[in-house]
């Protein structure tokens, strides 16, 4: 009975992480298009400071005074804070590859993309060696995770094969 549970979730983990390769391209591309975006508001936004004579702190600076250029100020911030951050992960996802950003997961951290790509990911049959290696490797794990509270809480002469 306990061998068909660990089979049963070891399986369960393989199905789970065989998804991994297709989802985080699909973050990638999605990131991707995120950084794209973010950058063409940072350039407008450096172009308008530079036409007034201004580098982007003073620009940002010049943007207070009333509670809507306060806002817009804040707003700004979290653009250049944001697009720093999605050029940094895009650099890192891109580099790795399918396989490698599992050893990533704090670089899918743009929550606005992540919401977005699971919205639409739709779970499919592995077909590529990185989704089936990704499948075996959660097989694995999952069935040495389920052995791991035998071994813990096995009497010591049990673990050493005394009897």
């Amino acid at each position: 009975m306990i061998g068909l549970l660990r089979l049963a979730v070891a399986v369960c983990l393989a199905i789970a992480l065989s998804q991994f390769p297709a989802f985080s391209d699909q973050y990638v591309q999605r990131l991707g298009g995120q950084v794209d975006a973010l950058s063409r508001v940072a350039a407008q936004f450096d172009a308008s400071a530079r036409a007034a004579g201004l580098t982007r702190d003073q620009a940002l600076a010049d943007l207070s005074g009333s509670a809507f250029r306060d806002a817009h100020q804040s707003n700004m911030r979290e653009v250049f804070v944001r697009l720093d951050r999605a050029s940094a992960d895009l650099q890192m996802l891109r580099i790795a590859g399918p396989l490698e950003r599992m050893l990533l997961p704090h670089r899918l951290r743009d929550a606005e993309t992540l919401a977005a790509t699971w919205g639409d990911f739709r779970p499919a049959i592995p077909v590529t060696v990185a989704g089936l290696w990704a499948a075996g490797i959660g097989l694995v794990l999952g069935w040495l995770l389920t052995a791991l509270p035998g071994l813990l809480f096995r009497r010591p002469q049990d673990r050493l094969g005394w009897r």
